[in-house]
Formats: C-alpha cells, structure tokens, sequence
C-alpha cells in the first residue's frame, strides 16, 4: 500500500514539474503568434486598407488558439459593442490574456499599442507597430532564454520533490 502511494505522489509531483516547464515553452511559441498576428494586422490595415474590425476577424481565423481567442474578441467588441479601439483593445486583452503564458511585460507592451490604434496616420501607425514588433522580438528572446535555463530543471525538480516527500514518509 505504501509503494503505491509513493507511486502516485512521484507521478502526481512529476506531472506538476511537466506542467510548469510546458508553460515555460508555451510563452515564446505564443509571442512568435503574436508578432506574425500584428505583422499579417499591419498588412491588412497599410496595404488591404482592410477595417480594423474585419482585419481582426480575419486574423482570428488564421491564428491558432489562444492567439486567436484576442482578435476575437476585439473584432466581436468593435462591431458589436461599439466601442473606441483602444477600449475595445484593453477589454479584449482584460478578458483572453489569463488563457495565454504570457507574462505582464508582453501586456505591457500589448497595451501601449492599443492606445495607438487608430490614433495616428498610416505612416505613424505602421513605425508604431514595428516598435511593437521589436519589443514583442525582445521579450520573445528572454522567453527562450528562460526555457533553455529553466525547462529540464523544473521537471526535474517535480520529479525529485516527488521522491523527498516519500523519502521523508516513509
């Protein structure tokens, strides 16, 4: 009976260790998404001349989740709630950033481009949206770093906090 409880407490404590290291390799595979999603939003805007509402809704369908989850939402606020850019920008990323792995930084920045939108000329807008794309490349490359630092040592740690909490029951 003992063996089979240690068994469960290494595997329940391993699985949480893969958990946290998976959240970890999430946050760059989801700031890539974001940048190809604000570089294909300033394609639609400069070039397809497209409304920042249908240019959403269409980046919405071709982002995976949960990427697509934000342009979603600020595509359904801007047609459906009428409400400014930036306001519809803000909630949006209020009620979808908790389902990414993101960080409060990458919100930050997500935030300062918000309060451009639709502010500026199409010049204006196009120098703020590839400062947001040097930031969002910034962050992204201190989430590799991170994963690369920090990914096997958080599985290895569940896996060994595992083994300490038997080792001291028993």
């Amino acid at each position: 009976m003992k063996l089979i409880g240690a068994v469960i407490i290494i595997l329940a404590t391993t699985w949480i260790g893969f958990e946290c290291a998976k959240r970890l390799s999430e946050r760059p595979k989801q700031l890539r998404q974001l940048k190809v999603a604000i570089q294909s939003l300033e394609a639609e805007i400069m070039y397809g001349l497209t409304p920042l509402a249908e240019a959403s809704e269409h980046i919405a369908k071709q982002m995976p989740k949960p990427v697509s989850y934000f342009f979603e939402h600020f595509s359904h606020r801007l047609l459906d709630k009428q409400e400014t850019a930036f306001e519809a920008w803000e909630e949006s990323l209020n009620e979808t950033w908790n389902q990414t792995a993101m960080l409060d930084s990458e919100r930050e920045v997500m935030m300062q481009f918000g309060s451009t939108l639709g502010q500026h000329d199409r010049e204006q807008q196009q120098k703020q949206i590839k400062l947001t794309l040097s930031h969002l490349e910034r962050e992204e490359q201190e989430a590799k770093d991170r994963q690369h630092k920090y990914e096997r040592m958080i599985k290895s740690l569940g896996f060994l906090t595992g083994l300490l909490i038997v080792i001291l029951m028993i």
